[in-house]
């Protein structure tokens, strides 16, 4: 197969291997949606011996794309986070490659031929979701802990803000070049993106609480108030999940009060 060097942000194409760096490659599963954006992430670490970040969903053609793209040399496979969307094909890949199903505790190493990789428990987004430092290059495939170019949308019950913002504060204090998001384009320049990131959640914060100050009272209420009229319904309840967890984080830290459903400041 084909792998091409990526120039830098265009469409990327599902499918089709493309080189990010020397040791990452990244292929894009078909699975584009409201919470997915434009599919999820698969990459390749590794030449002679790779590891499979993120296999993606139980989906034939994405799987042949990425077995075809590192054959016998693909050794582990391990994800982000669970769900159809990113472990959907797990099995499959495995069955496939002859891979092994790598589930590492916090801080484990695993050592390539090429390479060094650090899993780090990162649970905001998720109570089981983990990132992985690759050494070599100094980059983090930091899952859904963040996103290219948009807040990452999140599941109340499932996020947790302070452990989200935990998490962006432990990869902030690393020495980061890059950021491997599992949804959009690789996010340069880790040193400005991830403090952008603590102060678009703080600023959302700030808006939801301005919000329920000026009258509204619930996560549907809130949506418009904080996106005016969206245009994509399939979006609303995505941003309504979003302010919800917004919610939860600012009730734990005890500056807003809920009863009976409606919201308001504390």
């Amino acid at each position: 197969m084909e792998i091409q060097e990526d120039p830098g942000p265009e469409l990327i194409v599902p499918g089709v291997a493309r080189a990010l760096s020397p040791l990452v490659r990244r292929i894009l599963a078909l699975n584009p949606g409201v919470r997915t954006g434009i599919g999820t992430n698969t990459y390749l670490i590794g030449i002679d011996e790779i590891v499979v970040v993120d296999p993606g969903p139980d989906d034939a053609n994405h799987l042949d794309s990425v077995a075809g793209c590192g054959g016998d040399r693909i050794k582990w496979i391990t994800w982000t986070q669970t769900g159809d969307d990113y472990v959907g094909g797990l099995e499959a890949m495995a069955e496939r490659t002859g891979a092994e199903i790598f589930d590492p505790a916090d801080g484990e190493i695993l050592l390539g031929t090429e390479f060094r990789i650090q899993a780090l428990n990162m649970p905001g987004p998720s109570p089981e979701h983990r990132a992985y430092m690759l050494e070599e290059e100094r980059m983090l495939l930091c899952g859904a802990l963040m996103a290219d170019d948009r807040l990452a949308p999140l599941v109340p019950g499932r996020a947790d803000m302070a452990a989200m913002r935990a998490g962006l504060e432990r990869a902030s204090k690393m020495r980061l070049r890059r950021l491997g998001p599992v949804h959009g384009y690789i996010v340069e320049e880790a040193k400005k993106a991830i403090p952008a990131e603590l102060e678009a959640r703080d600023a959302m914060d700030a808006a939801i609480i301005a919000a329920l100050g000026a009258g509204a009272s619930t996560p549907d209420e809130l949506v418009p108030a904080l996106h005016g009229e969206v245009e994509d319904p399939d979006m609303v309840p995505v941003l309504r999940d979003t302010i919800e967890a917004h919610l939860l984080g600012l009730l734990a830290d005890q500056r807003v009060k809920e009863s009976d459903g409606a919201w308001a400041t504390a």
